[in-house]
């Protein structure tokens, strides 16, 4: 593979190349050996954690960069690479080496009375393009997931994760030497020009899917000029309402976790939900958990005497903060946060706090995002924490793949069909 560097006065040439490159790769990979697949993902792994030190350097280039343009805090902490990160990478590309392999997996067969015998079975998508921003960890989770489906995957990372996907795409391709696999199998976009992305969402020739993981904005850029078809990772627009026979412990635990283990992240809670009938006794605990935590709560006027609390704005309903910020909200009833959701939800992950069978089943059964909960924490909307050991996304589209992708998610099906000499009359 010819290894580019620099930047590229010829953007449409260079991403033309890539893209030959990508496809001749994925010829040979829809068949290629489970175990060479998995041996790739170990080696990929091993060189993560026997490059650590070079790595986390290529970070603090990115972090210092960060810093200098203003990014937020959360943004930052999705920057950020450090020990424990850099071991749950290694964890997650042995978590998917694990996995069974996908590829010609029977899905269902059955036989015609004619005889004839039928069976469809997964085949890789061919290419998958995958632009996402500021998560260096998206190169290894995507290229692992990819791989492991039989597909080839074009990687453009954000400007922000440079160095960082830089330094994670050369483990990867470590892993693919060491097993014999062709390294445009996994390719990551050297340029920062913005012409690259433009150009994958044209590339209808070479990329079978595109991928977006990131903001409102690249989302809706792919989803406006994607001539590819896209699995869309909308925004996270996670709500969690507390039913009237919520338990209050629990709840307080869950909302805490919700909102501030990862601010920055799809799966942070944006909205809380509260009954009416428990908003002035749990309702108000929860608020001060959140204001004693750093939270700034934005409440609606039922809960804007508490302190702490500023009162939300229309804007604030349907707002993905991606910091230490959540709008609250007093419901009359579950119907009534059912409506909310409806109305201001991404079709992403909401969770439900009640001990009531009734209620849950009414939440699970009248909401259609791609993820729902009850009484467990939206962080939990994640592919690793789902078994699929990483994601390349959570899909909130209804086609396709919908939820944590994970590799099953990144095949489609072809039908195998046997007869012995048969004839159509």
């Amino acid at each position: 593979m010819t290894q580019h560097q620099g930047e590229f006065a010829d953007i449409p040439a260079l991403m033309a190349d890539i893209g030959a490159r990508a496809r001749a790769a994925s010829a040979g990979l829809g068949f290629a050996a489970p175990e060479a697949k998995r041996a790739a993902l170990e080696a990929a792994a091993a060189a993560v954690e026997a490059r650590a030190t070079e790595i986390l350097t290529a970070n603090g280039k990115d972090m210092a960069l960060g810093e200098e343009k203003g990014l937020s805090p959360a943004m930052l902490d999705r920057l950020m690479l450090d020990g424990p990160r850099l071991s749950g990478i290694a964890a997650s590309l042995r978590a998917v080496a694990a996995q069974d392999d996908p590829v010609g997996q029977v899905m269902a067969e059955w036989t015609r009375p004619n005889g004839l015998r039928i069976r469809r079975v997964r085949t890789p998508l061919g290419v998958v393009g995958v632009i996402f921003e500021s998560r260096p960890n998206v190169t290894a989770d995507a290229g692992a997931l990819c791989l492991k489906a039989g597909n080839a995957v074009i990687l453009r990372g954000g400007s922000e994760s440079h160095h960082s996907a830089r330094a994670l795409h050369g483990c990867l391709l470590e892993g693919l030497r060491a097993a014999g696999l062709p390294e445009d199998a996994i390719q990551l976009v050297p340029t920062r020009d913005r012409a690259a992305v433009a150009e994958m969402l044209r590339m209808v020739a070479h990329i079978d899917v595109i991928v977006p993981r990131g903001g409102k904005g690249l989302v809706g850029l792919v989803q406006a000029e994607a001539r590819v078809p896209v699995f869309a990772h909308l925004e996270g627009i996670c709500h969690v309402y507390v039913d009237a026979a919520a338990d209050p412990e629990k709840a307080r635990a869950v909302v805490l976790n919700a909102k501030t283990r990862r601010t920055g992240i799809c799966g942070a809670a944006e909205c809380l939900l509260i009954h009416r009938d428990v908003a002035a006794d749990l309702g108000a605990r929860i608020v001060a958990d959140l204001v004693a935590a750093g939270v700034e709560v934005r409440g609606c006027p039922a809960l804007g005497h508490l302190p702490g609390v500023t009162p939300a704005t229309r804007e604030d309903w349907g707002r993905e903060y991606l910091d230490s910020i959540i709008a609250a909200r007093v419901v009359e009833d579950i119907d009534d946060a059912i409506a909310h959701i409806r109305q201001h939800g991404s079709s992403h992950t909401e969770a439900i706090l009640t001990e009531d069978d009734a209620a849950a089943a009414r939440f699970f059964q009248q909401l259609d995002s791609a993820i729902l909960l009850r009484n467990a924490s939206t962080q939990f909307a994640d592919g690793g924490e789902f078994g699929l050991g990483a994601e390349i996304g959570i899909a909130t589209g209804k086609m396709h793949a919908r939820g944590p992708v994970g590799a099953e998610q990144l095949t489609s099906f072809k039908y195998l069909v046997e007869g012995d000499g048969t004839l159509r009359p």
